[in-house]
């Protein structure tokens, strides 16, 4: 295992993970800031959120607000939750979409146990989803 350091005054001391996870997240998020099209296919789109959301303790809702060339306008957890659920209200997705003047919009959401699979309440919400947008 490789470990990290940090500047901490004139010595260095080993980084913790959290701090680890903030400055990948700092990195990225300058290089979304940069115009650069970081989040161009959906691996790279994972990889993003997966060190934006992993290792939280609680689950939230999110979205990536993109203009009309597919660029970050930002991103935007806008729901958090608990170990096992976060509360999602489609009009305050919408809100914050139009705020933001996306032309289209990524969501998210995690999942505390790191379980892959989608759970009932996952189903329920996509399908909530689908009969609002379709």
């Amino acid at each position: 295992m490789t470990t990290l350091y940090v500047r901490d005054h004139d010595t260095f001391r080993a980084a913790d993970p959290q701090e680890v996870l903030r400055r990948a997240e700092a990195l990225l998020a300058q290089r979304l800031r940069a115009g650069s099209p970081a989040l161009t296919s959906p691996s790279l789109t994972r990889e993003y959120l997966r060190m934006r959301v992993a290792g939280l303790d609680y689950e939230v809702f999110g979205a990536i607000f993109l203009n009309t060339r597919n660029r970050v306008i930002t991103v935007q957890t806008l729901f958090q939750g608990t170990i096992d659920r976060a509360s999602v209200h489609p009009r305050e997705v919408v809100k914050s979409a139009l705020a933001h003047n996306a032309a289209s919009l990524i969501l998210f959401h995690n999942h505390v146990s790191l379980a892959s699979e989608p759970s009932r309440a996952d189903e329920l919400i996509t399908r909530r989803w689908w009969t609002l947008w379709r």
